[in-house]
């Protein structure tokens, strides 16, 4: 167990757990709090393959800790911003997969968390929202474009402008979570799917995180060279071969 501040991580096997234990505050994101995902995921040791997120006392992440909100001058804004795109970067393309158990408040800064991750998983008290336009400030964490290239730039502007919420099944239907689950059951969910997605081969998982969104970015024609690369290296490796022996002998493959 690693016991922090604002955060409590745990390690099974394969699979890690990173709780958000600032509960007094909704969870909201501290620098301390900023500092200590950062740590944990710098520090994960080598045989971590999937991490679940979560947050302590019903609310994922409530975004910004406004109290916290200080003047800056344009330069330290911008430092400020690309220090938190540092953070979101590393658990996107760090190594490990991500999956969110999401409970509660999932509102600006919460979501681009959220959205750094790639399994989310939503239970009902679930609220999305991105509240920045109605406080006089804009999002900073990576929002723009990890939320913007799931629901599309004209219904964030929107969600932006009006400080629209939405629950677990609209989100689902956006591409805000991929499960919309029952009370209390994001968690056994996320780690039934960390085991199996443990269970893949390596490089086939660090691929499918690295190789796809960045494809998303491309041109078709870049895009489908980029394809071809991805999946000569794979196919190359072997577990690829043991995955294909498995198939043949009507087995469950025995990955690395």
């Amino acid at each position: 167990m690693l016991q922090g501040t604002y955060t409590r991580g745990t390690f099974d096997g394969q699979v890690a757990e990173l709780e958000l234990i600032r509960e007094e505050k909704r969870n909201a994101m501290s620098e301390g709090l900023l500092a200590e995902i950062e740590g944990f995921y710098r520090s994960l040791p080598k045989d971590i393959r999937v991490v679940i997120l979560h947050g302590r006392g019903g609310h994922y992440c409530s975004g910004l800790d406004l109290a916290e909100h200080v003047s800056r001058t344009p330069e330290a804004g911008v430092h400020h911003s690309r220090a938190w795109h540092g953070v979101m970067d590393l658990i996107q393309f760090g190594g490990p997969v991500t999956i969110s158990a999401m409970t509660g408040a999932v509102i600006g800064g919460g979501l681009e968390l959220a959205t750094s991750t790639h399994v989310r998983i939503a239970e009902p008290s679930v609220i999305f929202q991105l509240p920045e336009g109605r406080r006089g400030i804009f999002v900073g964490g990576g929002a723009a474009v990890r939320v913007g290239r799931i629901i599309g730039a004209d219904r964030m502007v929107e969600m932006m402008l009006t400080g629209r919420r939405y629950d677990a099944e609209e989100g689902l239907r956006l591409g805000l979570c991929h499960y919309s689950v029952g009370e209390g059951e994001s968690l056994p969910l996320a780690r039934k799917l960390a085991l199996k997605i443990a269970a893949n081969a390596p490089m086939s998982n660090y691929f499918m995180v690295h190789a796809l969104t960045r494809i998303g970015d491309m041109s078709r024609s870049d895009g489908f060279f980029t394809e071809s690369l991805a999946a000569a290296l794979v196919q190359t490796t072997p577990d690829a071969e043991e995955g294909l022996r498995a198939f043949l002998e009507k087995r469950e493959p025995r990955f690395r």
